[in-house]
């Protein structure tokens, strides 16, 4: 069967606006495949990853967001080492992206409350429970009241959760994407310095072999 090569296969223009597409998809759609990428950070001698939710995403600014509870490990990690990587991956699309980025950890300031006010009463029931996320316990327990577990309380009572709730923006340092194909994958390198963009792309069947082009923007 032939395959049709997609208008973005030689064209690092628009490789970077299809980023952006598939991104806005994956926050808009939670069946997406980008909706829930792997987050990895430092974590001492070795990388600690976990799945999280895509919560927001800003082109201009190059940033994406995430919820999470502020008693969390990760925060602690985050705290030691800011920076992080992302990786989506998209089987339909053949596409994978990798984002290298440093963390802000906001926390009951502007940003979280507009975050906060925009949850649902079933999202807020993970910031209800009493015990920090992983915590050691003798047997097994959800770490929720059964009120809580049932969903029987208000969006009034909720708000006690707000003080465990925090939001991770990731100011995006680079994307690598990665494009599967039979006549040739296509591997392209976005780097960011403040405003200018440097790009770089390799064409390659296998994965050797490279030629590395640049440009600037």
């Amino acid at each position: 069967m032939k395959e049709n090569k997609p208008d973005f296969y030689n064209n690092l223009d628009k490789v970077y606006i299809r980023i952006w597409e598939l991104l806005k998809i994956g926050l808009l759609d939670r069946d997406a495949p980008f909706h829930i990428p792997v987050f990895i950070c430092d974590h001492d001698s070795y990388a600690d990853g976990r799945m999280v939710v895509l919560r927001g995403i800003n082109k201009k600014d190059k940033n994406l967001w995430f919820h999470s509870d502020i008693r969390s490990n990760k925060i602690k990690t985050l705290k030691t080492n800011p920076v992080a990587s992302l990786l989506f991956y998209d089987k339909k699309e053949k596409v994978q992206l990798r984002i290298i980025g440093k963390t802000k950890i906001n926390y009951q300031n502007n940003i979280t409350k507009k975050s906060w006010n925009k949850t649902v009463h079933m999202s807020r029931q993970c910031y209800l429970g009493g015990r920090a996320p992983g915590s050691k316990v003798l047997s097994h327990t959800s770490g929720l009241t059964e009120e809580i577990e049932n969903y029987e309380y208000s969006i009034e009572e909720s708000e006690i959760g707000y003080k465990n709730f925090c939001v991770i923006e990731t100011f995006i340092n680079s994307i690598e994407w990665l494009y599967l194909s039979a006549k040739g994958h296509r591997r392209a390198l976005f780097e960011f310095k403040g405003s200018s963009m440097k790009k770089m792309v390799s064409s390659l069947r296998f994965f050797f072999n490279c030629k590395f082009l640049f440009s600037k923007m």
